[in-house]
């Protein structure tokens, strides 16, 4: 690992923390990610080879602990990883105020779902199996239609359609659903000009924006203007 060759703590702290991806780890650790492939799906352009690597580099340096639960490998942060929550939160609050908007180097329909799954409120879902189907009509056919099923308290993000009964089909581009979910334009606002659009029935439409759950930076205004929420 490459050093900066200073005894000021902030450098000492970047010489781990500033290389390429770290950050993000750490961001899906506290997201509540455990195991390896849930973490791979929370940093979809990272190799595995190079997560691999990171992931030891942390235990090496006392931020995050690897132990076996019932034969699988589970990644858990240390108390001195958990405390780099208001640093990663700090980085995501400016980078809602003070970066450019969105452009398309920034889209990434993995990730997107990835963070939708997650980030269902289930308490106010049915009881019942409910199923959330997501086109996203501007992507790739391999990456355009997504399930997001929840039951008995447990979410799953399925790529393949899982067989069940969709409760809402949701129709968006994947800018625009991005968009909403960081924030930027509010799911009303997309619904109003035709460019997000819910099927399901009315009673079930009207629900669907209350059970997504958006960013966590989502309310945090830009300068110059006013309080970008989502629905």
């Amino acid at each position: 690992m490459s050093t900066y060759g200073q005894f000021c703590p902030v450098a000492r702290a970047m010489d781990l923390l500033d290389e390429r991806w770290t950050l993000l780890v750490i961001r899906e650790l506290l997201e509540g990610s455990r195991h390896f492939n849930e973490l791979r799906r929370g940093v979809p352009r990272m190799s595995t080879a190079l997560l691999t690597k990171r992931l030891r580099t942390l235990v090496a340096a006392g931020i995050v602990e690897r132990h076996e639960d019932t034969s699988r490998v589970v990644y858990e942060l240390t108390p001195a990883g958990q405390e780099l929550r208001g640093i990663v939160e700090a980085l995501g609050t400016w980078g809602i105020r003070w970066m450019p908007e969105l452009g398309d180097e920034h889209l990434d329909p993995h990730l997107l779902l990835w963070d939708l799954h997650r980030n269902l409120d289930l308490d106010a879902m049915p009881d019942t199996r409910t199923v959330l189907a997501f086109h996203l009509h501007d992507t790739r056919p391999a990456a355009r239609d997504w399930w997001v099923v929840a039951s008995d308290g447990q979410v799953d993000l399925c790529d393949v359609d899982p067989g069940w009964e969709v409760t809402a089909r949701i129709e968006a581009s994947l800018e625009t659903l991005t968009r909403v979910w960081v924030g930027e334009i509010a799911w009303e606002q997309a619904v109003r000009v035709g460019a997000l659009r819910t099927i399901a029935a009315e009673s079930i439409r009207r629900q669907v924006p209350r059970w997504l759950k958006l960013s966590a930076f989502a309310k945090v205004p830009r300068p110059g203007g006013g309080d970008v929420l989502g629905a």
